[in-house]
Formats: C-alpha cells, structure tokens, sequence
C-alpha cells in the first residue's frame, strides 16, 4: 500500500476555525478526514487560538458537527495563557481578565484570580469576547501602564465565520498597543506555547500542524520547527505561501483535509 501524507506524522495539531468548521458550519469533508486519521492511530488535537469558549463548549460544539470526540482532545489559547500566568506568577495573584467566563474560569483553575478593574491587578490576560467595550480596555490600558504582566491569548487579526471575517482577538489587541506603547507575551499560534503543550500531551514526536492561516498556524509551526498542512478552507490562499520566503512556507498545501489520506 502507498505512503499517505498522514503515515508520515504520529500527531496531528488540527486548528479550528477556518480549517474544520466556519462557525456554525463545518467544512465539507472534515469529519471524514479526521475519523479517518484515527483509524490510522494517529493522535488527534483541536488547538485553537480561540479564547472566548471553554475546552469543554469546544468539544460540543465539535460533536454537534459530526466530530467523535471528547474535551481531552481540545487544547485553547486560553488554557495555555492560564498556564503562561500560572509559571510566572505566585499563587493567588489577580489578573485582569479581558474575556468570557471561559477564560476567567481557565485563571482560576491556575489558581489565580480574576478581576475587572485595573486595581490591585498585577497582570492581564486577553482574550476574545463579543462583548468587550471600551471601559474593558480602559482598565487594562492603566493596569498595563503601571507595569502589570500582559498575556494575549492569540494576536488573530480576524475570524471566519459564516458572514466572512470579523474582528479577532489581535484587533483589540492592536488597540491596547496603541493605548500602551507596550508588547504582550503571546500564548497563541504563530507563539509557540500552544502547539508545544499540545504535543508534549500527546507525546507526540512527529507533530504535522494543520490550519488555514499562513500568519499564525503556519508560521506558528514554523517557530516550534514543526511541518505544516496549510488548507485553503479559510483565509490564506496557495499564491500566498508561494510568495513567503522560503523558510516561511508550509510543508504541504492543500484544498482541504481530504489530502491527508492522498499521496504527498
């Protein structure tokens, strides 16, 4: 039997939105390739820039879509900027959440704890919500300037949804560097946190990094010096990456997830 591109890769770190799902819809053919992949025993794991759900709203929302799957095999940003809070900072300290509950819950779990006003704040952590306004980012905006420790969650400019691209996370992130003159530590794709706490639970020792982005899943792979798959499901397109240097490019290119089950 021929080499397949998913023979060569013990794990795969697949991203959200724009590669599986386009918010409330999923991309043709993606359950397929996916169930498929298992049959092959190769490790499976959502890793998302997405802050604003829970690990375990992921997982359902990934289920009600066709997925057979469980919350172990969701990684989020907002669990890896929990986690990049947690090592940095004693126990108990409060941080400024810009965020969902979701993300406050992910602060919490680290033992950390979680507030909404600049006072007594010694850190920030963002993440994306519908909801955040301009007072949210005023708080942060004084907190940041009197020398708290401020972690992104991701730096996406945009999202895919089913009505097209919408403000993402980096977009308010842009604004609180313009308020601040500061620079956040980023926990998100193209950072390495994510994708390196996602192989390291899978044991993984030949991750292949899937997603539709060249500026995050992509040059996020690139950083932790993993391979790449860059589908064109979502935002990047196959003239772009031939326009990157060569070293930024992805290892494969493909229309969708169907080609992990092809010749590469």
């Amino acid at each position: 039997m021929s080499e397949t591109l998913v023979d060569r890769y013990d794990a795969l770190l697949i991203d959200l939105d724009g590669t599986v799902y386009r918010g409330k819809e999923v991309v043709p053919g993606a359950v397929e390739a996916v169930a498929e992949a298992r049959e092959h025993g190769v490790g499976i794991r959502f890793v998302t820039n997405n802050a604003s759900r829970s690990p375990q709203a992921v997982a359902d929302h990934l289920v009600e879509l066709g997925f057979d799957t469980t919350v172990d095999e969701v990684s989020t940003s907002s669990q890896a900027g929990a986690a990049m809070l947690a090592e940095r900072l004693p126990a108990r300290s409060t941080v400024l959440v810009l965020g969902t509950e979701a993300l406050e819950a992910e602060v919490f779990k680290r033992g950390l704890i979680p507030t909404d006003t600049a006072e007594g704040a010694v850190a920030v952590l963002q993440g994306l919500s519908m909801d955040l306004g301009w007072r949210e980012l005023a708080e942060a905006t004084v907190a940041i300037r009197a020398g708290a420790l401020w972690v992104a969650c991701n730096v996406d400019a945009t999202l895919p949804t089913e009505r097209g691209l919408l403000p993402g996370n980096g977009s308010l992130v842009a604004a609180l560097k313009a308020a601040t003159d500061a620079e956040p530590l980023v926990a998100g794709k193209p950072a390495t946190p994510l994708l390196q706490q996602a192989a390291k639970e899978l044991g993984a020792h030949r991750p292949l990094v899937i997603g539709d982005r060249l500026d995050t899943d992509i040059l996020g792979a690139v950083n932790a010096g993993m391979d790449s798959l860059l589908v064109l499901t979502g935002v990047s397109t196959e003239q772009e990456a031939q326009a990157l240097p060569q070293e930024q490019r992805p290892t494969y290119v493909g229309a969708d997830l169907s080609v992990l089950h092809r010749l590469p």
